[in-house]
């Protein structure tokens, strides 16, 4: 009885310590793209056009997913040789640092071309700092839990995601609503920034006081450790690295479409405010709390390929009826909310709860942290960061109908459909910690 209370003890704390750490980071990676096309395009890129003023400010958003992969690597290999707490400490400080000091640069009228090529450098530092991050918050309550509740346990950092989103859709909408326009764009949304340093020192207290995961301790023990991981990963992996790229491609797409471009599409096209927008957002985030355990206990229930596949499909299409009602909703607040915390709040949760398991089943404990993070983090480039970019040029094409947008959406989610399905017909590497499969 004793050990089993000195476990339950022990993986409270690891959830504890991923879902603050995860938070946190997840807070101040979207911050920027929250800010991005409000604030950067008018500050940093400014032009004629607004349509180019957004899209430069998008760029800079996509680099961030751009160097995810770099920071993946970098952390995933030293998490499969030196062990996955020292990383997670180490990405906190980097996030938190460039987070902090994006909130002190100065504009594009104060110091010119320094302004953006600033804001640009930051974003690569957040970037390399969340691409370690993800990979090591998961694996810890992943390889701590109990093999029959993975699914479970991998889905609680994933929380992190919805509480960060919600916090910084949150922050900038409490500022929005509390200062006037001239307030907010000359130091309102900086204080957002500013505040990161705080939750990170919360962060580093709780993450230095958890120890290294039993699974890869007794792998040192053993001196089993990869001696070059990326390789060992595309040596024995290669086929299981394609399928997990295509599976997260619906989640990155539907992200970003509604979390990031679907507030510059009802602030300028609906022509709703800013603080009714966010607000969307940030509902749609606290919805998404409660069901993204929810379904990554359903995982480990029915089989995480097949709450996969369905979900990937459900949450495409999805998107259709969510902008129908956007673009019919004749700015009235409650139809925008429930367009966008529906899809967004279930039905992505379907998706983006069982991820996290469903990856780290693809790879043993060896390359465990190099592999999770390379799928994740280089998805990401085509899945997540030039999403916002292709939703404005989409919405231009479509002559301000989200159609073309709804068709993208729904193009991903039948890629994603068919990996999980991929996923679920070959062996999986650690099938043993699947207990049913689709």
């Amino acid at each position: 009885m004793q050990p089993q209370t000195t476990q339950q003890t022990a993986i409270r704390k690891v959830v504890a310590s991923s879902l603050i750490g995860a938070t946190i980071e997840w807070y101040d990676f979207f911050l920027y793209g929250v800010v991005a096309g409000i604030v950067f395009n008018k500050l940093y890129f400014p032009s004629a056009d607004p349509v180019v003023s957004t899209l430069l400010a998008y760029t800079t958003f996509a680099v961030g997913f751009v160097t995810r992969p770099l920071g993946g690597v970098i952390f995933g290999h030293f998490g499969d040789k030196l062990g996955r707490k020292a990383m997670l400490v180490l990405t906190l400080m980097i996030m938190g640092l460039a987070t902090f000091l994006i909130g002190l640069v100065p504009t594009y009228e104060q110091i010119g071309i320094w302004a953006p090529l600033a804001l640009l450098l930051l974003r690569v530092a957040q970037g390399i700092g969340l691409g370690g991050e993800w990979g090591g918050a998961v694996l810890m309550t992943y390889e701590y839990a109990p093999v029959d509740k993975r699914g479970y346990y991998a889905s609680l950092p994933q929380i992190g995601l919805a509480l960060g989103l919600c916090l910084a859709s949150g922050v900038v909408a409490l500022l929005s609503y509390t200062l006037t326009d001239a307030q907010f764009l000359a130091w309102g949304w900086r204080v957002a920034f500013l505040l990161s340093a705080a939750m990170v020192f919360v962060g580093m207290y709780i993450r230095l006081a958890v120890k290294e995961t039993p699974e890869f301790a007794a792998l040192k023990e053993r001196n089993e450790a990869s001696a070059i991981p990326f390789a060992d990963m595309f040596r024995r992996y290669k086929a299981n690295v394609l399928k997990g790229m295509g599976a997260r491609y619906i989640d990155g797409v539907f992200f970003n479409v509604f979390a990031v471009f679907s507030i510059v599409y009802l602030t300028s096209t609906v022509k709703i405010g800013r603080t009714e927008a966010l607000i969307g957002v940030m509902a749609a985030a606290v919805v998404m709390v409660f069901f993204i355990p929810f379904f990554g206990r359903l995982s480990d229930r029915i089989g995480r390929t097949r709450v996969y596949f369905w979900g990937s499909l459900v949450t495409a299409a999805s998107a259709f009826p969510a902008f129908w009602f956007m673009a019919h909703s004749a700015g009235e607040p409650l139809t925008v909310w429930l367009s966008i915390v529906i899809p967004f709040g279930i039905f992505y949760a379907s998706v983006y709860g069982p991820e996290a398991a469903l990856f780290c089943d693809l790879f043993d404990a060896k390359v465990r942290y190099t592999g999770i993070s390379f799928v994740y983090q280089f998805s990401g480039i085509f899945a997540s960061g030039i999403t916002p970019i292709i939703a404005t040029e989409l919405l231009a094409k479509g002559g301000g109908q989200p159609w073309l947008i709804c068709a993208y959406v729904l193009f991903a989610g039948v890629v994603s459909a068919l990996s999980a399905l991929w996923i679920g017909r070959a062996a999986a590497p650690v099938a043993q910690m699947v207990p049913r499969r689709a």
